[in-house]
């Protein structure tokens, strides 16, 4: 186990109404909620990209343009930061994800490794939104990762369940990808793993030799007794508004700094140090 931990803060997400909930949008507000997460401990931000446009900052936007001015002010912010990209898309056109990672080529960039119905039911029994499929085919999932060597772009294998974690080292048994392995377990999704730290010990064993990986754990309060348990078993660590708006006392926070926060106490906790930029290039191996 590392005595670092590597904190990555999702700082925004992907459709949640910025007019309801704390999540930046424009580049100035992503570079300014960045430096926060920066302060209290975060070497990676996790970036998606949102419309520009009045009223439609909850959209998803894969302009090649607003994606570069939003890491360039992230890294001018926040000089040294490690950049780790979105690109997940439903649907088999993936041309905006591909452009944006031309266009920013970020040192990592999520790669989601296989499919998901993608599913909640309210107390009511009717659906939250409509059930949709995740899909994440191997041909998709190819795509990608020949442009992210392209880019020179580390893979962040996001993996939603344990087939998925399964399938990772099979992309790397059948050729499509050479590098060192980075799985993220995404935990919490109503149709997913749940966010149980039981599971990590089980998930770890299904990593590859020499495998770095963190996790996603999506929900409220609940959640970050995962996150202990993370940091004690020596994994890499990430929360953001993008996976949570609670902190453990169950209170909302009101920005990514409380977040990083308390990820980074729970690390020292564990008897680990925050990791620096430079740190986490090099226990990652991406120097």
């Amino acid at each position: 186990m590392s005595d670092l931990a590597v904190i990555t803060c999702a700082i925004t997400g992907v459709l949640t109404d910025p007019a309801q909930h704390p999540v930046p949008v424009t580049p100035d507000e992503l570079a300014r909620e960045a430096k926060r997460a920066v302060d209290a401990g975060a070497s990676v931000i996790h970036v998606h990209f949102r419309q520009q446009a009045p009223g439609k900052g909850h959209l998803p936007s894969w302009e090649p343009k607003v994606a570069g001015d939003c890491v360039d002010a992230i890294r001018a912010a926040c000089p040294g930061i490690v950049i780790n990209q979105t690109t997940g898309v439903v649907g088999a056109d993936i041309s905006g994800p591909l452009a944006c990672i031309r266009e920013t080529r970020p040192e990592i960039a999520a790669c989601n490794a296989g499919s998901l119905n993608y599913l909640k039911v309210r107390a009511d029994g009717k659906w939250a939104w409509p059930p949709m499929l995740f899909d994440n085919p191997v041909e998709k999932v190819g795509t990608f990762l020949a442009v992210m060597k392209e880019c020179n772009t580390r893979p962040e294998f996001e993996c939603f369940d344990t087939g998925i974690v399964r399938s990772v080292g099979m992309f790397r048994r059948a050729g499509m990808y050479a590098g060192r392995l980075q799985y993220n377990f995404v935990m919490g999704v109503e149709s997913g793993m749940p966010a149980e730290p039981d599971l990590l010990p089980i998930l770890t064993k299904l990593t590859e030799e020499n495998a770095v990986w963190s996790v996603t754990a999506i929900g409220r309060e609940n959640i970050w007794p995962l996150h202990r348990r993370a940091a004690e078993l020596g994994g890499q660590l990430r929360t953001g508004v993008e996976d949570t708006f609670y902190l453990p006392d169950g209170k909302k926070t009101d920005s990514n700094g409380p977040l990083i926060e308390t990820l980074a106490r729970y690390a020292r906790e564990a008897g680990r140090k925050v990791a620096s930029p430079n740190d986490a290039r090099r226990l990652l191996g991406l120097s």
